[in-house]
């Protein structure tokens, strides 16, 4: 595989079907990885505390301006485990199959990728001022107790599943890519 998300199969066997599987590749976009993020609002936030210990989370995100933000309570264990500057691991799970997933059990594609975190402590930033769409992650009730993280995506995304058919997903040579940030 090369750097760039693009996907070479590896010659399996002799004959025309090995043929082709050398020349198939699979292409995902960063704007592919940021449309699926886009459409996705929640993902495994993954650290090391203090302690280092680690520690994940699932949480709600919103997508403005090539970053994700979480709001988390200010006296929540997030709040007090994650600092700025820290390197953040991420998996956002993107789902896939619509009502063929019904039927048969179809995981979930994903998009894992590090990411920088900025904390802005609770009341230090207007939500609705990155965007109007991220005001639904902090209910006015909530506005004076939610701090923000703010997660830069760092280097690649690596994706499982994204920009192929389902069939294709059952083939880790397919389905895998290694996309770029920006």
């Amino acid at each position: 595989m090369s750097t760039n998300g693009t996907t070479a199969l590896p010659a399996a066997a002799s004959g025309k079907a090995a043929d082709e599987a050398v020349t198939r590749t699979t292409h995902v976009s960063t704007e592919t990885v940021w449309q699926a993020l886009a459409k996705a609002s929640f993902a495994v936030v993954s650290h090391v505390n203090a302690a280092a210990e680690p520690r994940s989370s699932g949480v709600v995100y919103g997508v403005a301006a090539r970053r994700l933000y979480l709001a988390v309570a200010a006296d929540g264990w997030k709040a007090r485990q994650i600092t700025t500057g820290d390197q953040i691991a991420v998996t956002v799970p993107v789902r896939r199959g619509g009502i063929l997933a019904l039927l048969v059990p179809i995981p979930p594609a994903t998009i894992t990728f590090h990411a920088r975190a900025t904390v802005h402590p609770a009341g230090s930033l207007d939500i609705g001022s990155v965007s109007r769409e991220l005001e639904k992650l902090v209910p006015a009730s909530r506005k004076t107790g939610s701090c923000i993280v703010e997660l830069a995506p760092e280097e690649r995304f690596l994706t499982y599943g994204i920009g192929v058919s389902l069939m294709d997903m059952a083939n880790p040579a397919l389905a895998l890519a290694r996309v770029p940030v920006a």
